[in-house]
């Protein structure tokens, strides 16, 4: 499962990256880089699940080697 959640945190920072390629620095505020925004907001939040379910797995195994 590690290894897993490894592959999907490496995506989805090669989404963020390539989203960021992807933004027109000259106009930040243009309708053509909301696209772009929204990709990079998703795969930041995807990155951020997928850590707290890590966590959520160590505290799981943790507790399990206690009972």
């Amino acid at each position: 499962m590690k290894i897993f959640t490894n592959i999907l945190v490496i995506l989805a920072a090669a989404l963020v990256i390539f989203n960021i390629t992807q933004l027109d620095f000259k106009n930040l505020f243009k309708e053509d880089n909301a696209v772009a925004f929204i990709g990079i907001a998703a795969s930041c939040c995807a990155i951020l699940i997928l850590l707290i379910f890590r966590m959520s797995k160590k505290i799981e195994d943790k507790m399990n080697d206690k009972l």
